[in-house]
């Protein structure tokens, strides 16, 4: 029998075994070295075990016997590390499947989601940094940092989360995905997993992942009446091609799952395209993409126009296949819904002739082409008037030619968490193709000629959008800068 004390310093942090691991199997890293590890086990005839670890380290292992009673100490005084922290939150608890139900890692991690949820969070970083472990929350489409820990604590956060999402615990070379689930409030809260190394540990991202009740409509989302009626025309047809464009992170797949909710109707088969799956819709067939096995969009494509759809939801055309496909399905008595990485509206037109679509199929099956952005609302609690800088006001009145509308800001206070916002809306573009417009696109018409058209037609650009929202006061003239004026 070895003593543990005889091999002090043990390994720490990154270089030990995960808390549960050492807890569940009965197995310590006692020293490492270019040569070999030292491993201790409460049971030295546990062959299983000794296969696992040879599996996933490379290095010579070598394996003593170790008391049980003296592992059952060490790992108290390494929770005994986290308890302070688990003291500092607050009593409400997620009602999870939970592997170890008293370690304080446990509640750690449940009040971490939990307030990620009680802010309304998109994201939750877990980022183990040189000197700490820091938490940062993604709120209204910003990272704010939640709190930051004592860095020999995130192998037991990792290592939590790894199981609460059925992830390898012992895996820290491979990235992971995985999904966990918990009951808060009485209702079902889903997280995707995603796991990646780093040179110093691990970025851990979780995504809040919404069902079919939570998908917003979309006069939730905020689009004007100029905007919804064009869509809602446009997408009552039964062929053709709706493009929904923008930058990553403007909102593009959430605008079409509130489309689809409201066209997935009895008489109709939907049958979506995505990568990956966030939200669940009820009614409507969800099929997620997977490089690794083949499962891209063009090959799902080929095999989903004999599934006798009325309706596709293609999550994004990327490549001259897809593009062709899509025109192609559009074409021949199908409604495709899709989006495209431009800066607006119109860039959608020669993005895809660049990719090889024929002006004249373009023309033909094109139905509307809208652009949209996500911008922070004022919070209502905290407003204020607001002064714009020179800059700004020489801006202001270059687009407006009249006089200064009244502008706000929010000042900071608990409702918004000091940031002075509170929540998203969406500034949007679209541009309904009728017969004038097709011809333009099938003789290779300019840019600038569209546009004219489309301004004599009195339909909406993303600028006027913007100075809607401003002089409404939803929107602050800075969060136009960082979210409109800079892509």
């Amino acid at each position: 029998m070895n003593h543990l004390a005889d091999f002090f310093p043990l390994p720490e942090g990154e270089e030990q075994f995960p808390l549960e691991f050492i807890e569940s199997r009965g197995a310590l890293k006692l020293s490492q070295n270019e040569s070999r590890i030292l491993v201790g086990l409460v049971d030295e005839h546990n062959e299983k075990l000794k296969a696992e670890l040879a599996y996933f380290f490379p290095e010579p292992l070598e394996f003593l016997l170790i008391d049980q009673q003296e592992l059952a100490e060490f790992l108290s005084r390494q929770y005994s590390q986290v308890q302070s922290q688990s003291d500092q939150v607050a009593d409400e608890k997620l009602l999870l499947d939970k592997l170890a139900n008293d370690a304080p890692v446990v509640n750690l991690v449940n009040n971490i989601l939990l307030e990620g949820i009680r802010l309304g969070c998109s994201d939750i970083h877990f980022e183990a940094l040189p000197r700490q472990v820091r938490v940062r929350y993604r709120v209204d489409g910003v990272l704010r940092t939640g709190r930051t820990l004592p860095r020999n604590i995130f192998p037991s956060l990792s290592s939590r989360i790894k199981v609460m999402a059925n992830l390898n615990i012992i895996e820290r070379r491979q990235p992971q995905d995985g999904r966990l689930s918990v009951n808060a409030g009485g209702r079902d809260v889903e997280f995707r997993v995603s796991i990646v190394p780093l040179t110093d540990g691990e970025s851990i991202v979780l995504r809040l992942f919404q069902r079919q009740g939570e998908v917003q409509s979309l006069e939730n989302l905020g689009f004007s009446s100029d905007y919804l009626e064009p869509l809602r025309s446009c997408s009552k047809s039964s062929n053709g091609l709706i493009l929904i464009t923008g930058p990553t992170g403007s909102g593009k797949t959430t605008t079409l799952n509130a489309l689809i909710r409201e066209l997935s109707t009895e008489d109709k088969k939907v049958i979506t395209i995505e990568d990956p799956v966030e939200n669940i819709l009820d009614g409507v067939n969800q099929i997620q993409t997977n490089e690794a096995i083949g499962l891209s969009f063009d090959t799902i494509l080929r095999r989903l126009l004999r599934q006798d759809p009325n309706i596709l939801m293609v999550g994004e055309i990327r490549d001259r296949k897809t593009a062709e496909l899509s025109l192609r399905s559009a074409l021949t008595g199908h409604l495709v819904l899709s989006t495209l990485h431009t800066n607006d509206a119109l860039g959608a037109i020669p993005r895809l002739t660049n990719m090889g679509a024929e002006p004249y199929l373009l023309g033909a099956v094109l139905r509307a082409v809208a652009a949209q952005r996500l911008v922070r609302k004022i919070c209502p609690a905290c407003r204020k008037p607001a002064t714009p800088t020179p800059s700004q006001k020489a801006w202001l009145s270059s687009r407006l030619g009249k006089a200064l509308p009244p502008l706000f800001k929010g000042e900071g206070c608990p409702e918004c968490a000091q940031s002075g916002y509170k929540g998203r809306t969406v500034i949007a573009e679209i541009f309904q193709i009728d017969d004038a417009v097709e011809e333009m696109i099938v003789q290779g018409g300019k840019r600038r000629e569209m546009e004219e058209y489309f301004r004599k037609k009195k339909a909406i650009f993303l600028l006027d959008d913007t100075l809607r929202k401003l002089s409404d006061g939803i929107t602050t003239i800075d969060e136009v800068e960082r979210a409109v004026l800079s892509r």
